[in-house]
């Protein structure tokens, strides 16, 4: 056999994709999975409606055969009812931007919440691809209709927050258009009546807007809104900021400005009230504020034994492990102008195991819901081929694992390659994306390899931390 033929064949065999792994849990148990049709998916939202749980999953781009229409449809949104999580049912696909695919975000919002929307009526504020933010009536998930396009001619959008109770969305957008020197910033809308969108304003870093000189700061990830503040995470997996703002102040503008919300140095910085500036190595994925924990041990009634946090995670993003460990950091922001890391969590990889399973080791973000089943107690986060970690902030200068599970592969599970000296190393491997939760204690897991959805619980000491009906923390 000639030298070309044997190197062509150790080349085909480097890409043959290793033995899927069974599932493996701590603490944890799987209660039901569904394929999501095998699409890439990023963000799930779970929906308490008309009596039903539904879950409304965002996807990244791709095409795949909708076996519900008979058509191989560009990914969009998968809309699963879940109210039986043993057995989810694959209700709707909307399929997402024509030609490359994807609808990344799903947040939703009922009429009688919103000041101005139809009482009986449920809205899903979506992306389309890079291109656009929409809004769809989903009062029927089975029959979704479009109700309107927010904002297009976009060529960059990610991860935003609707305030369901006032209505003011946070649109990750491309500022380019409108000549912002970044492709991630924020715009902000009035949806309150879902059918008539207001603009408000765009806002983002010193730095970053139209006219600026020197280099400019990271694009902004996504906010995360809560009580009076809005937690704004930048930069991803480097170059991070944590920017904290006054809602009133960023929604009204400086009284006194000419302009109130004219991209100038001095407008963007009249909301700001704090602001932490990572290493270089780390970024701001997700900013989920977790407020008013009673720090244990320390002697009640002494000032500052309640404080506030913001569980600020950076992504990773190279396959195994080529890049500075990424952590999720605890912030003390007690003072709000002087946020403070004051501990970190990371799993452990003494023996390398997760940098060989191929695909990426590490955080993505955690889960985003306030629901009191587990607000303050316990943090959900998704770590790629770790599967899902629940970590234990009741205190939060100690967070330490309580359970985790990672989803066994299946033979629709997508291959990640490496590459190394030699030709890519291919691998099926789990890559757990983002998780939520929902009232009832669930936890969801999407996975962007194709694995689709899996449903989880806790289970033994974990379940006991959670504030769950029969437990005692």
């Amino acid at each position: 056999m000639s030298a070309v033929r044997i190197a062509l064949l150790v080349g085909l065999l480097a890409v043959v994709p290793t033995p899927a792994r069974a599932a493996e849990q701590r603490d944890m148990r799987l209660v039901g999975a569904h394929d999501l049709q095998a699409r890439s998916a990023y963000q799930p939202v779970i929906h308490q409606q008309g009596g039903r749980f539904i879950a409304y999953v965002g996807h990244h781009g791709g095409r795949r055969l909708n076996p519900l229409t008979g058509r191989v449809e560009p990914n969009g949104t998968s809309i699963v009812d879940v109210t039986d999580p043993s057995r989810p049912r694959y209700l709707h696909h909307i399929p997402g931007e024509a030609g490359a695919g994807g609808a990344a975000m799903a947040r939703v919002c009922d009429g009688k919440t919103l000041p101005r929307g139809a009482r009986e009526k449920t809205y899903l504020l979506r992306t389309l691809g890079d291109a656009a933010h929409e809004i769809w009536d989903v009062s029927d998930p089975s029959r979704p209709a479009r109700l309107t396009t927010v904002l297009d001619g976009l060529r960059s959008t990610h991860k935003n927050w609707w305030e369901c109770d006032s209505g003011i969305a946070y649109l990750v957008s491309d500022g380019a258009p409108r000549g912002w020197r970044t492709n991630r910033m924020t715009t902000i809308y009035d949806l309150s009546d879902p059918a008539r969108p207001r603009f408000i304003r765009d806002f983002g870093l010193p730095g970053q807007e139209p006219g600026a000189t020197g280099p400019a700061p990271a694009g902004v990830h996504g906010p995360i809104a809560y009580r009076n503040r809005v937690y704004f995470a930048y930069g991803t997996g480097s170059r991070g900021v944590l920017q904290i703002v006054d809602r009133e102040k960023l929604l009204a503008g400086d009284p006194q400005a000419r302009e109130r919300f004219a991209p100038t140095v001095e407008n963007l910085l009249y909301p700001q009230v704090g602001r932490l500036d990572m290493p270089p190595d780390w970024g701001g994925h997700t900013s989920f504020p977790v407020l008013g924990v009673r720090v244990p041990y320390w002697t009640p009634g002494v000032p500052g034994h309640t404080r506030d946090f913001v569980v600020l995670v950076s992504e990773s993003l190279r396959e195994e492990c080529r890049e500075v460990r990424q952590l999720t950091f605890v912030v003390d922001v007690t003072t709000e102008r002087t946020p403070y890391p004051v501990a970190t969590f990371e799993v452990p990889d003494p023996t390398g195991d997760f940098c060989r399973r191929g695909g990426r080791f590490g955080p993505h973000s955690s889960h985003e819901s306030f629901t009191p089943v587990f607000y303050g107690r316990l943090v959900f986060l998704a770590y790629f081929n770790a599967g899902v970690r629940a970590v234990d902030i009741r205190n939060p200068f100690h967070p330490v694992e309580a359970a985790y599970f990672i989803p066994e592969a299946t033979a629709r599970t997508d291959t990640r390659c490496a590459a190394g000296s030699g030709a890519p190393r291919c691998r099926a491997v789990i890559q757990t994306n983002n998780v939520e939760v929902d009232d009832r204690g669930y936890i969801y897991l999407v996975d962007r390899a194709d694995a689709g959805l899996h449903i989880v619980e806790l289970t033994g000491p974990a379940r006991a931390i959670a504030n769950l009906p029969g437990t005692k923390p």
